[in-house]
Parts: structure tokens; sequence; C-alpha cells
């Protein structure tokens, strides 16, 4: 491959922002291989709030469930790993977006945080907020070049909350 196929092949893809994909799967990675600190197991309030524990692992994950499930079944036709919108796309703001205006974003963070909770984690609660910086700056990229198809975004944004319902 020349240089010239090569720039014709990768550089769309960064400024779709496929760099963004790429970092994404390092956070994910870094978030699953992350050791559990501090370790928790030996202290007593581990196993004293093993209810409050469990009970906000199951409703965290039953959310990010929901919201990556709804979220991807009614974009389907859009969906794409890019956050620039394919060509053609149709702006949703019914049904779960009419909770969260990126609730695939909410789903991981949703996830994250339930586990963190769960293994009492100080460093997988920070990398919980890692991933949340990231996901509201990628998610604000996302906003600009939807904000450019569909000038209504802006209004809708103003409306419905970007990652938690009600709250932010």
């Amino acid at each position: 491959m020349n240089a010239g196929s090569y720039r014709k092949t990768i550089l769309p893809w960064v400024k779709k922002g496929g760099f963004l994909v790429a970092l994404q799967f390092v956070l994910l990675l870094a978030f699953i291989l992350l050791p559990v600190y501090p370790s928790s197991t030996g202290f007593e309030i581990f196993s004293t709030v093993t209810m409050l524990r469990w009970t906000t692992l199951t409703a965290c994950w039953v959310v990010a469930i929901l919201f990556g499930t709804l979220g991807s079944y009614q974009i389907r036709h859009s969906l794409t790993p890019l956050p620039y919108p394919v060509k053609d796309n149709q702006l949703v703001t019914t049904g779960i977006y009419a909770l969260v205006r990126h609730p695939l974003y909410s789903s991981q963070l949703f996830a994250a945080f339930g586990w963190a909770v769960f293994h009492m984690s100080l460093s997988h609660i920070i990398m919980t907020g890692l991933g949340f910086l990231f996901f509201n700056y990628k998610s604000s990229r996302e906003e600009g070049w939807l904000t450019e198809l569909h000038p209504e975004y802006t209004d809708y944004a103003q409306h419905v909350h970007k990652f938690i319902p009600w709250i932010y």
C-alpha cells in the first residue's frame, strides 16, 4: 500500500473519530485488567454491606442492559462504532432516547460503576471517572456532528440529559 492510498483509507476513519473508538477499547481493557485496590475482602465492612453491594451491582447492570439493548435496537439502522453519524441517519428522540441522549455510553458507565461499588475498588471508581470524562468528550464531538446534520438536535439536547436520566 502506498502512502497516498494509506491516507485515503486511514484519514477518513481518524476524522470521523476512529481514534476515540481505539481509545475506548484501551480504556475497557484497562478497566478489565485493573486490579481491585484496595482489596477489601479482609475488612469487616466488606461482608457487612454485602446486600448493599449486590443490590447496587444488580440495579446498575439491569440499567446497563436495558440502556444498551434499547439504545442499540432503536438506532439499529444507523449504529456505528464511530461517533460520526452514518449517512442518511435519522435523529431518534423517543423511547430510551427520550430519557438520555447517549444510552450506549450510559450503559457502559452504569456497568462499570456497579462493578466498582460491588468490589469496593477505589481503582475502579477512578477508572469509571476517567471513563465518564472520556464519554463526555466523545459524546460532545458526536453532538457537534449531529447538530450539523440535525439543527433540531440543539433543542433536544436542552431537554434530555446526556447520560443519567433527570440528573446529567
